[in-house]
C-alpha cells in the first residue's frame, strides 16, 4: 500500500491537531469558566493578562476581530470588574484597557482549575510512556509555533 505524501500526511495531522485542541479547550473550559464568559471575552482577558494594557484597536487587530466586537467584550468584562479603562495619557481620544486585580485572580484561578482537571485526566487515563509521548508532541508543537 503506498504511503501518503508528506503534504497529505501533514494535512491529515493538521486536521487532527485542530480537532483535538478544540475539544481539549472546550473540556477545560467546562472546568474553569464558572462565570460563563464567552470565548471572545476569555481570549481578551487572557491577552490582556499576558500582554499588559492595550487599546481596543490593538486588541481587535491582535485577535483578528472587528473593533465593535472587542468593544462589546470589554464592556462585559468591565461590568464584571475584570478589566478597567483609563484615558490614554498620550491621546485623550483613546482608552487603555487593563486587567484588574480581580481579573488577574480570575485568570489565575481559571488556568489552575483547567490544569488541575487536565492533570487528573492525564494521570487517570495515560501510562507513563503515553505521558512521555504527549510531552514530546507538545515540544514538537512548540517548535511549530515558534516565529
Amino acid at each position: 500500500m503506498p504511503q501518503p505524501s508528506t503534504g497529505t500526511a501533514a494535512a491529515t495531522t493538521a486536521r487532527a491537531v485542530r480537532i483535538g485542541v478544540g475539544r481539549l479547550r472546550r473540556r477545560m473550559r467546562e472546568h474553569y469558566d464558572r462565570d460563563q464568559l464567552t470565548a471572545s471575552q476569555t481570549a481578551l482577558l487572557g491577552r490582556l493578562d499576558r500582554g499588559g494594557p492595550s487599546t481596543a484597536a490593538a486588541l481587535a487587530a491582535a485577535e483578528g476581530v472587528r473593533p465593535q466586537s472587542v468593544a462589546m467584550s470589554i464592556a462585559a468584562l468591565e461590568e464584571r470588574g475584570l478589566v478597567e479603562r483609563r484615558p490614554d495619557p498620550s491621546d485623550g481620544r483613546r482608552q487603555i484597557v487593563s486587567v484588574t486585580d480581580l481579573g488577574r485572580r480570575f485568570t489565575a484561578d481559571a488556568r489552575s482549575a483547567g490544569e488541575d482537571w487536565l492533570a487528573g485526566v492525564l494521570a487517570d487515563r495515560l501510562s507513563r510512556d503515553e505521558l512521555r509521548t504527549v510531552d514530546e508532541a507538545m515540544r514538537l508543537l512548540e517548535r511549530v509555533t515558534e516565529p
